[in-house]
């Protein structure tokens, strides 16, 4: 195996072992001993990744993107943004290291400020994305998209919060759904409110689907 195969395999075994510690045990309590143990690696080579335990904890954030699985490309664009709330449901149900970013991003114990790189960064992206919308006369006259976007953001952290308490996340689809649903009426004309999808599952399912087989593509070409 290549070396630059190796390094991306064991970087990734460690952020997938910090993950599952740093979603049991919070940021504070959280050794690097016990990163070690869980994922089987020597101080070495963790440290040749990520200098500490800070660094490690700032690399799970940035796994909490939306942007690692590319969205569908749609004529409306209002679709894409709930493809984007759909999507972030689905990784943090069936990804441990987007769930242990999220836990990171909620504890106050963790990186200070930049606990809320995430959040911004993510409530910019579908900025831009209302903004397009707009331009193609999908939104009411009276919206604001980057106000739009920050209350979108701040409803899905509080309805993920709320599902992860109640039933470890069991509920989330039900729940990002319905909160969908309570939105868009506030920001999209209706001829568009008409045409949108919320379904959460399928619009997951369809886009990881779409990803794969472009990953697949590009490795027939090459």
């Amino acid at each position: 195996m290549p070396k630059q195969d190796r390094a991306i395999r064991t970087r990734r075994g460690i952020v997938e072992a910090a993950a599952g510690v740093f979603e049991e045990r919070g940021f504070r309590a959280t050794t690097i001993a016990e990163i070690l143990a869980r994922g089987q690696v020597t101080k070495g080579a963790l440290y040749f990744h990520f200098a500490s335990k800070e660094a490690l904890a700032r690399g799970l954030l940035e796994e909490q993107s939306p942007d690692g699985v590319p969205l569908l490309q749609r004529s409306i664009r209002l679709q894409e943004v709930v493809d984007a709330i759909a999507l972030q449901a689905y990784r943090l149900r069936t990804d441990p290291v987007v769930r242990a970013a999220v836990r990171l991003s909620m504890d106050e114990a963790a990186l200070g400020g930049s606990r809320g790189d995430a959040f911004v960064q993510w409530s910019g992206r579908l900025a831009v994305t209302l903004e397009a919308a707009a331009a193609q006369g999908e939104l009411l006259p009276h919206v604001v998209p980057s106000a739009s976007a920050d209350v979108i953001v701040s409803a899905f952290a509080g309805v993920q919060s709320m599902s992860q308490a109640v039933s470890g996340y069991a509920d989330l689809a039900e729940r990002v759904e319905a909160l969908a649903r309570h939105l868009m009426p506030a920001i999209a004309v209706p001829p568009i409110l008409a045409s949108l999808d919320f379904d959460v599952d399928r619009i997951a399912r369809a886009t990881i689907e779409h990803a794969r087989a472009n990953e697949e593509e590009v490795v027939d070409v090459g």
